[in-house]
């Protein structure tokens, strides 16, 4: 089993906590904070945010069919993502492609270019690589966090 080698009070230089569950919840978003900074910096020499990054996998998802920009919102990571203003500079980097719906002519639809599959291809080998260097631990480790990260978010 890996040990954390940064304790959550040295990290935030505090150790009063209410109780063992509000440590926890701290230690959710301290540990979320850390991983999204790692990612968005490694993202960022390719020119892309951690939220358009999100955006071309949800787009991969589908490809090659369109969404729409409600559909993709749905799926966001982080729901209060502006997803217009996201596709609109994925639009101008020519990696996604607005058309208007066939079946409804008031909605917009999205799909990804060649170079937004290729751009995908490059940056989730780079996200890979850096989950598995940051996030040590086994299959039933995983298993048991993703148990309990669920069980966080049971009232969502």
């Amino acid at each position: 089993m890996y040990i954390c080698s940064v304790k959550l009070e040295e990290a935030i230089k505090s150790n009063k906590f209410r109780d063992e569950v509000h440590k926890a919840g701290l230690n959710i978003l301290y540990t979320a904070w850390w991983l999204k900074t790692i990612m968005s910096r490694e993202l960022k020499e390719y020119g892309l945010t951690h939220e358009q990054y999100n955006v071309l996998r949800i787009l991969k998802g589908k490809y090659p069919e369109q969404m729409c920009v409600r559909d993709i919102a749905c799926r966001m990571i982080e729901k209060n993502s502006n997803v217009p203003r996201i596709i609109d500079r994925l639009e101008v980097k020519k990696l996604v492609k607005r058309n208007t719906s066939v079946e409804d002519k008031r909605e917009t639809v999205i799909t990804l270019t060649t170079a937004g599959l290729n751009m995908l291809e490059i940056t989730t080998v780079k996200v890979n690589n850096i989950l598995e260097e940051n996030i040590v631990m086994d299959e039933a480790c995983a298993n048991k966090l993703n148990n309990l990260l669920e069980q966080v978010r049971a009232k969502e």
